[in-house]
């Protein structure tokens, strides 16, 4: 059974730092692309940011870009997101997923084959 479990979500203030991480099981994803998505109350779930399987070419929502990074363990099979300069805006469930079947189509959920539960990210004023 395929499982991607996030972790390191929490309550911050702005200005502050989170590190976010995934970590799958029951197969690799050293071939695909990994990436994060969030959801904020009463809105629709957005991309954040992908990245490709050899960790050669990261991509990033423009709300995020400068602020975010995410980088990859293959040896761990885990994606990691690491969110500075954090804003009362960026609250929201944030989601690891994996297996990119369109490499143009990361910013589209369809598009990815496997989903964490989400954490929650909060980030108070």
């Amino acid at each position: 059974q395929v499982q991607l479990v996030e972790s390191g979500g929490g309550l911050v203030q702005a200005g502050g730092s989170l590190r976010l991480s995934c970590a799958a099981s029951g197969r690799t994803f050293n071939r695909d692309h990994m990436g994060w998505f969030r959801q904020a109350p009463g809105k629709e779930r957005e991309f954040v940011a992908a990245i490709s399987s050899s960790a050669g070419r990261t991509y990033y929502a423009e709300t995020v870009k400068g602020r975010f990074t995410i980088s990859r363990d293959n040896a761990k099979n885990t994606v990691y997101l690491q969110m500075n300069s954090l804003k009362p805006e960026d609250t929201a469930v944030y989601y690891c997923n994996a297996r990119l079947s369109s490499s143009s189509g990361y910013t589209k959920e369809i598009f990815w084959g496997y989903w964490g539960q989400g954490t929650q990210v909060t980030v108070s004023s």
